[in-house]
């Protein structure tokens, strides 16, 4: 499909660009008349016709990247490929590409979703796209009487891409690496080649950072990977000054993802020129025409191949346009389905827990500890504080047609649709040691530039139950902003099973989120540190009042006490969608162990796992950026155990 622009339009167009009003972002003395700060009502018609052709520009650039994805192939069953990699998210993607850079060798990449498309990539609509059926796999918890109350049936969401570029597409684009400490607690567990030196060079290989102050920082920051790190380019007034009161309270603004991470900071995000940026843009478009990729995308895998005789994976077996197809592997298969997909596809191939198989009737292949070890940075997301001045992100005025924020971004990409889902900075905190800066965070603050409480789409997806709703939609007409504690640490794990033995069927997913006492008290402690921000002179400039109200189910708790914050804290559980652990990287001889350090399965020729089910321990951070690491790393693994890594 084209788009064609008549001459008049395009004439109008420019016109309009001339005339369009150019705000200084800067505040008035004395009142604030809009997120920009200045009085955005006088050109309402200017910005309806910007809205409509940048609507125009904005459809033929979506036209563009389309052109740009790799083509679609249906393999003939018996294919011999050299290399198979299942699944096109953060990792997979990463992944073939970089097989593919051997030419002489033929890479099949297997991904049961679609194609992204431009819309996908508006950072103010991350949270959006998790409703979305086609792209999401739209996994739930487990039932429970402890955690997620507020939600209903007591389960919480747990969103994961089902598309290419996976999770990247559908996340909220911070980028964070974790700290030095987390890399070293892997390679004293064993895992060899794991240790923050090894894992730094991958960090600096993926990037190409865009903030201008950082790019000389050559020590941590590298200028020609294919994923693109800049700031966000608006920020609040709000956000502004969330850095200020870190300062007020005796933190650093620092880069996080630098020599220290405690400290507070604007979110480093994967964004280029205003738009997400996902493993597909950054690593599979440049590689669209290499002849020995093959990309085959609705491909649903059933099971992975495996020569009993000799316990190795030589194949896969996948369901396209209602056709079986079997292709084969030369080499390897590499599993990249994600910390809730690859351990389903390891036991469905025989790979796991041999009495849970049994159960199921699946034939053990190799008894490993798969499903284990599941760990995730769950939050509290009932941290709102309510301002009165329209300077914060408010979905009736993001979404009015005569503001100008629509039109600023179709136009020119700037402006609050260039904020990640709302999210504007961070903070990394120790609860237990606020005085040490160079150690590992237990607590991040999330600063979200918006009333929480008052998204009535947010309350949706995190799927809220009645009195919740209820509790948030009177808030809708409110501005305001919000911190999300996030417990970066935690002591409790969870685990995935098999439900049947068939694909179709989603797994039981059990986190078993608050499980060990003290990540209820680190919670709590981050629940105070957020709640002292807000206390901060910076944030009461703006009148900032805290909106407390009563969670139900914890009426009968004293307000402020630690048995009113747990309670809370298990009624407002949010997920934060950063699943890991379930193929456990450690040594060989270590019987909680799934792959070894070079991300080998334990026990079977072939077969390697690269996700993030393989971290052994959650690393400080969102786990995005790690799980490109992590990829890039398997890559280069791969290519020096095949000869191919000079080449």
């Amino acid at each position: 499909m084209s788009f064609k622009i008549p001459r008049l339009l395009y004439f109008l167009s420019v016109i309009i660009v001339i005339i369009l009003p150019k705000s200084s972002g800067q505040p008035q003395p004395k009142r604030y008349r809009s997120l920009y700060g200045n009085d955005v009502s006088e050109h309402e018609l200017t910005n309806i016709l910007g809205i409509g052709i940048g609507a125009l520009n904005f459809l033929m650039q979506g036209q563009r990247d389309m052109n740009e994805e790799v083509p679609d192939v249906i393999p003939q069953f018996g294919t011999m490929y050299d290399f198979i990699v299942i699944g096109a998210g953060t990792a997979g993607a990463t992944i073939a590409a970089r097989l593919s850079e051997i030419r002489k060798i033929k890479v099949l990449l297997i991904e049961a979703g679609s194609n992204e498309n431009l819309l996908m990539d508006i950072p103010l609509f991350a949270s959006k796209l998790q409703f979305s059926n086609d792209i999401n796999w739209k996994y739930q918890t487990k039932t429970s009487n402890k955690y997620c109350l507020g939600m209903s049936n007591n389960k919480c969401n747990w969103p994961t891409g089902k598309v290419v570029g996976g999770s990247s597409v559908l996340n909220y684009m911070i980028a964070t690496r974790g700290g030095a400490k987390d890399y070293n607690r892997w390679a004293k567990m064993g895992n060899v080649g794991w240790v923050y030196k090894d894992v730094l060079k991958y960090f600096k290989k993926l990037e190409t950072v865009d903030i201008p102050e950082l790019q000389s920082d050559t020590a941590y920051h590298g200028t020609q990977g294919p994923l693109h790190i800049s700031y966000p380019k608006f920020h609040t007034l709000l956000a502004e000054a969330f850095l200020e009161a870190g300062k007020e309270l005796g933190y650093p603004v620092l880069d996080y993802n630098g020599e220290n991470m405690i400290g507070f900071s604007y979110l480093q995000t994967t964004t280029v020129n205003g738009t997400r940026m996902s493993s597909n843009r950054a690593y599979l478009h440049p590689a669209r025409n290499r002849p020995n990729l093959h990309v085959t995308r609705e491909s649903m895998v059933r099971k992975i191949l495996i020569d009993q005789r000799t316990n190795r994976a030589i194949g896969v077996e996948f369901i396209k346009n209602r056709q079986i197809i079997q292709v084969f592997a030369s080499k390897e298969v590499i599993l990249s389905a994600g910390t809730i997909g690859s351990p389903q596809l390891l036991m469905m191939s025989g790979i796991g827990p041999a009495k849970h198989l049994s159960e199921l009737g699946i034939k053990t292949v190799q008894d490993l500890p798969v499903g284990e070890n599941l760990m995730d940075h769950v939050a509290f997301g009932g941290l709102t504080w309510i301002v009165n001045e329209p300077i914060s992100l408010r979905l009736f005025d993001m979404i009015n047609p005569t503001l100008p924020y629509m039109r600023d971004f179709l136009m020119e990409r700037r402006g609050p649709f260039t904020i990640p889902g709302g999210c504007e900075a961070i903070a990394f905190i120790d609860t237990k040691n606020s005085k040490k800066r160079d150690g590992l965070p237990n607590v991040e603050m999330v600063f979200i530039g918006t009333a929480f409480k008052g998204n009535i789409i947010l309350s949706t997806l995190m799927g809220f139950n009645n009195q919740m709703s209820q509790i948030w939609q009177k808030y809708s007409s409110n501005y305001g902003w919000s911190i999300l504690p996030m417990l970066l640490k935690p002591k409790s794990r969870g685990r995935i099973r098999l439900l049947a033995n068939d694909i179709n069927v989603k797994p039981e997913i059990v986190p078993n989120y608050f499980d060990d006492p003290e990540d209820v008290k680190t919670m709590i402690a981050g629940i105070r540190a957020a709640i002292t921000v807000g206390q901060t002179k910076t944030m009461q400039m703006f009148g900032s009042q805290l909106s407390n109200d009563t969670f139900p189910g914890c009426e009968n708790y004293q307000y402020d006490s630690d048995d009113y914050w747990e309670c809370a804290v298990r009624t407002a559980t949010f997920a934060s969608f950063h699943y890991t652990g379930t193929c456990k990287m450690g040594p060989r001889g270590d019987p909680t162990a799934v792959v070894d350090p070079r991300l080998k399965v334990i026990g079977v020729e072939g077969l390697r796992v690269a996700d993030g089910s393989i971290m052994p321990e959650i690393i400080s951070a969102h786990t995005n950026v790690p799980i490109y690491m992590i990829a890039e790393k398997l890559a280069d693994m791969v290519k020096e155990d095949w000869g191919y890594l000079n080449n």
